[in-house]
């Protein structure tokens, strides 16, 4: 597992029941809100400054969705993209890297597709376990909250980052990256 970890290049992730806990916030004009982690933001941010790029990949679109995208400077999305094999397979193409270089992190049915065109796939601990058997690796944390930190930690240990979340002066050296 570190040896295929240490090859990734991209992670892209659903959003919805990983970055958040599936829940969804309606007011009479639409979706009002989602809760976010703020340790998969600052873990999405980490990767971003490791040279790893990431990707959202999302059967819905929203306006909060795209300011967490925005907030956070992900350059590669695809928002209500139900069909996620054709959609994984286009972010693969924009971010320049193979299938083998790239980790999908889902929860549900609806990302299998991703799982079979994705070189390492992983879902939080409360999927169904039929996700779970689709997978290499199933987090501790569940979706929404640190799920996405969990796997960005294993990312960075295995390419030989981890001074950046272990020590003051690694995440010294990458918050002044952020600042910029």
């Amino acid at each position: 597992m570190q040896e295929k970890l240490a090859k990734i290049k991209l992670v892209i992730t659903d959003v919805d029941g990983v970055l958040t806990d599936g829940s969804l916030y309606y007011g009479e004009n639409g979706e009002v809100f989602k809760v976010f982690n703020a340790r998969d933001g600052l873990g999405t941010r980490m990767l971003l400054e490791s040279g790893v790029q990431v990707a959202v990949l999302s059967g819905r679109d929203s306006l909060v969705l795209r300011k967490r995208i925005e907030e956070l400077s992900i350059p590669l999305f695809q928002l209500g993209k139900l069909e996620k094999e054709s959609a994984c397979l286009s972010l693969i193409e924009q971010a320049g890297v193979t299938a083998e270089e790239v980790l999908y992190i889902g929860d549900d049915s609806v990302d299998l597709p991703a799982f079979a065109v994705c070189g390492l796939t992983a879902t939080v601990a409360e999927a169904q376990d039929y996700i779970k058997d689709k997978v290499d690796i199933v987090t501790k944390a569940n979706g929404g909250r640190g799920a996405f930190r969990e796997i960005v930690d294993m990312i960075l240990a295995a390419q030989g980052k981890s001074a950046i979340y272990t020590s003051a002066t690694g995440f010294l050296h990458t918050a002044k990256k952020m600042a910029q």
